[in-house]
């Protein structure tokens, strides 16, 4: 494993999952909120025209750096500033996708949602995020993370029309994926995380091929790598009550070094962390179902009862989720009472 920058000199060092607010001047915020989560390009989401749209995102995401470093986290991202969703960035760049005349995925509740059509084999053609990666490793000093959808997601995520086989489309997804990884490596990043919400929705196709498809991701890779499991968007399911993972303990037999749970807005039994002693955990402790700032106290309860089943040096207090769909005001608050909630802890730890 590579040496990490400043790993292991601070307890409970705190993370960030991967996106935060974009800013009213360069997204749409009304048409966001009331769209479905993007799974191919959406143009119209754009409030800046495309031949000044470069200059506008390094704007937005050196903000977003620098509202992280304030409010404390010890692991930052670049915000996902650039994306429509966490991975319609990634998957409009491969080859045999087709955008232009998406598929309809339909939901078990009856919710649509686009989404493209693979007609032909998945091929990786070009590094996506290693712009944005030199640009987040370049202005800060803190650990820098960069997310990528994972392959069984992307192939969840896809209107399949070449494949007639999930495990075939996803091995090829997974292909991509690390060669992006791989290009990410390259930049000094300290974290590569591969987001895989899927693996909860599709349980018992997770149970056949996830774990495979997942170590192909991830074959090779000397960096920090990270996976990231959760409910989807809480505030986008109010019906949905979920507390458990059909699907999470499998995830211990990944070669991922760090495993990343929503475990806030479900109340998740964390006696299911006995699992991963070999992994890290970054451990949901924000709610993401509520708007409020959740107070130092309740962030600091959470991170206690993480305590009980994770040793400290293991333990990364994180957001349930990307912060997106927020007020800037709301995630920064929300992330300063994170970092002050981890301090207090960790300064009982060290006392004690």
């Amino acid at each position: 494993m590579a040496t990490e920058r400043a790993e292991g000199a601070v307890l409970l060092q705190t993370s960030v999952v991967g996106s935060y607010p974009q800013p009213d001047w360069l997204v749409d915020k009304q048409l966001l909120q009331s769209s479905p989560v993007p799974r191919v390009r959406m143009e119209q989401l754009w409030r800046v025209p495309e031949d000044a749209r470069q200059d506008a995102f390094r704007k937005a995401t050196l903000a977003a750096i620098r509202d992280m470093e304030a409010a404390g986290i010890d692991v930052i991202t670049d915000g996902e500033i650039a994306r429509e969703s966490y991975s319609s960035h990634f998957a409009s760049a491969l080859s045999g996708l087709d955008e232009s005349s998406p598929g309809i995925f339909t939901f078990t509740n009856g919710r649509t949602t686009r989404v493209p059509r693979v007609v032909g084999p998945v091929r990786y053609q070009h590094a996506v995020e290693v712009e944005g990666a030199e640009f987040l490793r370049k202005h800060t000093t803190r650990r820098a993370k960069v997310t990528l959808p994972g392959p069984f997601t992307l192939a969840q995520q896809a209107q399949d029309e070449y494949y007639h086989d999930p495990v075939a489309l996803a091995f090829d997804f997974a292909v991509a994926v690390n060669a992006e990884a791989h290009a990410l490596q390259r930049t000094g990043i300290d974290v590569i995380q591969l987001d895989e919400p899927w693996v909860r929705m599709n349980p018992e196709g997770a149970r056949q091929y996830a774990v495979p498809t997942l170590n192909r991701a991830l074959e090779g890779l000397t960096v920090r790598c990270a996976l990231h499991v959760c409910f989807g968007y809480a505030f986008r399911r109010p019906h949905d009550k979920s507390h458990t993972y059909e699907f999470l303990e499998e995830l211990a037999g990944t070669r991922a070094d760090e495993i990343s749970i929503e475990a806030a807005q479900p109340s998740l039994d964390l006696g299911v962390l006995a699992a991963f002693s070999q992994k890290h955990i970054a451990l949901g402790v924000l709610d993401h179902s509520t708007s409020e700032v959740e107070p130092v106290d309740i962030v600091a309860q959470r991170i206690r009862a993480g305590l009980k089943h994770v040793q400290p040096e293991r333990l990364l207090p994180a957001p349930d989720c990307g912060m997106k769909y927020m007020s800037r005001d709301v995630a920064f608050g929300r992330l300063r009472n994170l970092a002050l909630a981890a301090a207090l802890v960790r300064a009982e730890l060290t006392s004690g």
